[in-house]
């Protein structure tokens, strides 16, 4: 059968996927043996674009026009297409306040008028699905060595693998770690997707959902918990923003606003 060709690639983004992905150190060279790398900018200046890839990694959220039509072309010869880290699988950091049309404003105000712009066309920053189909995704930010080295695994074996469907709050449990909510700080971990290992919680840091959210969050008995615990729900509203985006700190600041109605405070 051969080996797999692969290709890595970035978009808009810090390149962090990327540089952990040259970080597997050790692992590197097995991971090259393993594969066929075509493309890998960042590791080596060789590449190969004319040829069709078992598997592409793409990095970074479509947040111009250059991004859009690098993205297709990568789909176009690309047999599987996996989203890595957040931006990539979520839009990123870059689409926290978007989607609420002041995006090019705010554009304008760092660079300029749009005439004045040089550069390729801005788009508003959205997620690889937003246009093309994605096979599969790995959340993080930035991914980590070991998630990264088993997703790598399972498509050497011709397994395209899933996102596990429970939250960070299971992996605490597993490591026997105490609540943060208990002890009164804001955690996200009862609704952000797990695989990271409870990185922050098992530091004493409340999880601030950079695995994304898990797909059946209970935003609701969050919000009522955070609010019973007399949390800043301006701050907690951020921090639903940061990975999250606009839609849903605003989907949070509209139950807090329901539930304050209901209880007459």
């Amino acid at each position: 059968m051969g080996k797999p060709k692969i290709g890595i690639y970035g978009l808009t983004g810090c390149a962090g996927d990327q540089l952990n992905i040259i970080n597997c150190e050790d692992e590197l060279l097995k991971l090259f043996d393993i594969f066929e790398i075509k493309s890998f900018v960042m590791a080596s200046s060789a590449k190969d674009e004319e040829i069709e890839l078992d598997v592409a990694f793409v990095e970074g959220s479509v947040s111009t026009e250059k991004d859009l039509e690098h993205l297709q072309e990568i789909r176009k010869k690309s047999k599987i297409l996996v989203a890595i880290g957040h931006c990539a699988v979520y839009g990123g950091v870059q689409s926290m306040f978007m989607g609420n049309e002041e995006w090019m404003e705010r554009y304008k105000r760092v660079y300029g008028k749009e005439s004045a712009v040089t550069l390729t066309p801005p788009l508003e920053p959205k997620p690889l699905a937003a246009y093309v189909k994605v096979d599969a995704v790995l959340p993080g930010c930035p991914i980590e060595k070991e998630p990264f080295l088993k997703l790598a695994g399972k498509l050497a074996h011709g397994v395209v693998p899933r996102v596990p469907d429970y939250p960070v709050c299971a992996e605490c449990k597993w490591k026997e770690n105490e609540c943060l909510l208990l002890k009164g700080e804001i955690c996200l971990g009862p609704l952000t997707n797990s695989g990271c290992g409870a990185i922050c919680p098992s530091m004493n840091i409340g999880c601030i959902g950079c695995w994304g959210p898990i797909a059946k969050e209970n935003m609701k008995s969050e919000a009522m918990l955070l609010m019973e615990k007399g949390f800043d729900m301006d701050e907690v509203a951020k921090r639903f923003a940061i990975f999250g985006g606009v839609e849903r700190a605003e989907a949070l600041k509209s139950l807090v606003s329901s539930s304050t109605k209901e209880s007459g405070k």
